[in-house]
């Protein structure tokens, strides 16, 4: 009972672009602004060299788990949250929920959560791999059971190499899902082969 129930009782749904820290949804969020659909970002973080066409972020999300009054997201019906996975059960639930979910594999995300940290020269003071794949494996077990079970959220799972490997039929998927009639082959221009620097083998867009 994920569908029209839902979106009767709660109204239009705020969109979510979730997954972990630099799995890709940068990228997705650059994909959704280039179809036409509305974006909420504030330009506070700048493009860099880790994101070069920048991170599409918005500051207030972050307080979502330190905040009790969040009414301010019933402004942002329709339109598209970058939130990142680990605040998705601090989200309330007298709203309804899309959420475009990125998976990347685990170890592509340490690689590049690494560059990222060493370029901001925090080399050293890091926990290690081997424990942040735990963690991370541990709370992607916990948040995708949660999501499962939590009527208000609709959720389209995208795998990170497939978006990279083939943007416009997962930019397909991405409309058919939302319900929305967005210019999927903008959407699949916004994909750069060449910022998926990180590869399991040896990405940016995160």
């Amino acid at each position: 009972m994920k569908s029209w129930y839902h979106r009767l009782r709660f109204g239009q749904p705020v969109v979510l672009v979730s997954g972990l820290p630099r799995s890709g949804t940068s990228m997705l969020m650059q994909m959704l602004e280039n179809g036409g659909m509305p974006i909420v970002s504030d330009g506070i973080r700048l493009p860099d060299e880790d994101n070069p066409k920048g991170y599409h972020e918005f500051e207030r999300v972050k307080e979502l788990d330190k905040t009790s009054d969040k009414s301010w997201l019933e402004q942002y019906r329709g339109q598209a949250i970058k939130t990142i996975s680990f605040l998705l059960q601090d989200l309330p639930l007298n709203l309804n929920y899309q959420v475009l979910f990125m998976r990347r594999d685990i170890d592509e995300v340490l690689r590049s959560q690494n560059k990222m940290l060493e370029r901001a020269g925090a080399v050293g003071t890091v926990v290690s791999d081997e424990k942040m794949r735990q963690n991370y494996e541990l709370h992607l077990k916990e948040v995708y059971y949660w999501l499962d079970r939590t009527p208000n959220f609709q959720v389209l799972y995208l795998d990170y190499l497939a978006v990279v490997g083939d943007p416009l039929g997962e930019a397909r998927r991405i409309s058919v899902f939302l319900g929305r009639q967005l210019d999927v082959e903008a959407m699949a221009g916004a994909v750069e082969a060449s910022l998926y620097r990180n590869r399991r083998s040896t990405a940016c867009h995160a």
